[in-house]
């Protein structure tokens, strides 16, 4: 049995107003064929399927165009498909579609489900059985339901608690259901403690307190399919704990890492055999960095080898202190294979106050929210013994913000 794990599509996102559908589009193109020549028996999707709990209709109509291309077609040799909920996702949006979805082999939970015995699955396809976990993000009411009337010192333990709880349940249904050979995937949309981030992930739980190890999942799962951080990779070197990565950068802290999903082949034996597939760069980001006349020629350079399907985006990182923008912006819209997005600038000192920060406001808008916030309670000496608990408030504000 052959099974592709990947995440963290974010259909609809845009970068810096850019909208990135085509090379979304490019990239389900590229999967179908992957899953047809793979012949590929399922497909995992751990979460961030959208970028915004209202995604544009072009998101929801390339979503649901890829799901009937694979799932409907009689050459199509996926089996099936189990979808879980982001932190970006709308469940609503995800579940209102299942009782439809269901029908062509497409399992999707949304949200933590009333019964955790609903968020496992058992296939089986081509004579060989497979037990899926599909728990999605736990969102904090999730949290509250499962910690009500207990207390804990530490506020950030009620979210690991609840994380670690609620897979060992779901672990405790999959071993019931385990027959000899069977292997055992687990989902999950989370931070995981020893992960890379990068700037388009934002912290999940309040805090970002109910980050749990790769030691913390239980050790019947064979494979732990993770979604949300956008670098693939392993969790403290264990291979069973992956992050598939986003299939396409989403900022441009991402230049430089490779994008891939991840293919799953049992064996005889029920064990699993990982191999990474690198997803073609249908949209090429670039960071260039120097002064205005040594960015140019690098645009140049660039521009003259140009071969991707699509033009390519760019941030400039400036030495100068007060470059010529309006010289430089005419300058670079002569390169028709490069545009760029974002001018910033190199910040080779520190700057200690939000009055230091304000004075530049290309400085300041790179900063994030959280950074912002830290900035100014270090600005007004806030008590230290005050910091946990705004920080909690504040993120657990700012994840509602970002939400809606």
């Amino acid at each position: 049995m052959r099974i592709i794990h990947t995440a963290d599509w974010h259909l609809g996102h845009k970068l810096h107003d850019n909208s990135q559908l085509e090379e979304q589009a490019l990239f389900l193109d590229w999967l179908e064929q992957v899953i047809r020549e793979k012949e590929v028996d399922m497909l995992l999707v751990s979460g961030d399927i959208f970028d915004t709990a209202n995604p544009p209709t072009e998101a929801t109509t390339l979503y649901y165009t890829f799901l009937a291309k694979i799932c409907l077609s009689a050459d199509s040799p996926c089996k099936q498909v189990v979808i879980t909920g982001g932190n970006h996702d709308s469940p609503g949006l995800l579940n209102s579609a299942a009782p439809v979805l269901n029908h062509i082999s497409t399992q999707i939970i949304g949200k933590a489900t009333d019964n955790v015995a609903d968020e496992v699955f058992e296939f089986e396809i081509a004579g060989e059985k497979i037990i899926v976990a599909a728990v999605p993000y736990l969102r904090d009411k999730d949290i509250r339901n499962q910690t009500l009337n207990e207390r804990f010192e530490d506020p950030g333990n009620r979210y690991k608690q609840a994380l670690i709880r609620h897979y060992q349940a779901v672990a405790e249904i999959c071993s019931s259901k385990q027959t000899a050979n069977t292997p055992i995937l687990a989902m999950g949309h989370l931070f995981a403690v020893g992960g890379t981030t990068s700037d388009s992930e934002q912290s999940i739980y309040v805090g970002g307190q109910g980050d749990i190890g790769a030691d913390d999942f239980p050790p019947i799962f064979d494979y732990i399919a993770l979604g949300h951080l956008h670098r693939p990779q392993t969790i403290a070197g264990n291979e069973k704990v992956r992050y598939s990565g986003s299939p396409y950068k989403l900022s441009f802290s991402e230049v430089g890492h490779k994008n891939s999903i991840e293919l799953l082949e049992t064996d005889q034996q029920g064990k699993l055999n990982r191999e990474n597939i690198l997803v073609p760069t249908f949209r090429p980001m670039l960071r260039i960095e120097g002064d205005s006349q040594a960015c140019l020629d690098q645009l140049n350079a660039y521009d003259q080898k140009h071969t991707a399907p699509l033009q390519a985006w760019a941030e400039l990182v400036l030495d100068e202190k007060t470059p010529n923008l309006l010289s430089l912006q005419k300058a670079t819209a002569a390169f028709p294979n490069v545009e760029v997005l974002k001018y910033s600038l190199n910040r080779t000192k520190s700057l200690h106050s939000l009055e230091d920060l304000a004075k530049q406001s290309k400085v300041i808008a790179e900063l994030t929210p959280v950074e912002v916030f830290d900035k100014l309670c270090t600005d007004q000496e806030v008590d230290q013994s005050k910091r946990t608990r705004m920080n909690d408030l504040f993120h657990e504000i700012l994840n509602q913000a970002q939400n809606q």
